[in-house]
């Protein structure tokens, strides 16, 4: 009896950090997408994210987070379906281990599953709070419209 694209991602969810479970749901080749594509900037604080290929850059993706966070709840809200696509949304809180600081952020991830195998990940959250979580100190000056004063954050 096959697995559903929706059974598969479960599998992996309630197996993240499993090399033989992630291996055997996962395919060889596929794609895993975090944050962004392409960040040099982001990269340099969340080294996960971009775009990385295969098991293991799920394996060490996650792995990498959960050396930098304490991960106090992870939440899927809802999770559906349609053919090979699978949608899952839900919420997170995260200590970072380096400054204690907490943050919470939404997330969705789009998962593609081909004969019963994850062909394509991609994940989305709150990047600019979980890099927060990083900020020991520093501002920036913002200026978010044309003509209008600059800001502080």
């Amino acid at each position: 009896m096959s697995a559903s694209p929706i059974e598969v991602v479960g599998q992996w969810l309630q197996n993240l950090l499993d090399p033989d479970v992630v291996n055997s749901v996962v395919a060889p080749d596929a794609t895993y997408v975090s944050l962004n594509t392409e960040n040099a900037e982001l990269n340099k604080i969340m080294p996960w994210a971009g775009t990385s290929h295969g098991p293991q850059a799920f394996l060490g993706n996650l792995g990498t987070m959960f050396t930098r966070w304490d991960n106090q709840e992870f939440n899927v809200t809802t999770m559906f379906a349609s053919d090979e696509n699978v949608a899952v949304f839900g919420g997170f809180r995260y200590k970072s281990k380096s400054l204690a600081k907490v943050v919470s952020s939404p997330f969705s991830i789009l998962v593609k599953v081909v004969d019963e195998k994850v062909t394509y990940l991609q994940f989305l959250e709150d990047s600019y709070a979980t890099a927060a979580s990083f900020r020991k100190d520093g501002s920036w000056t913002v200026q978010t419209e044309p003509g209008t004063e600059p800001f502080q954050v």
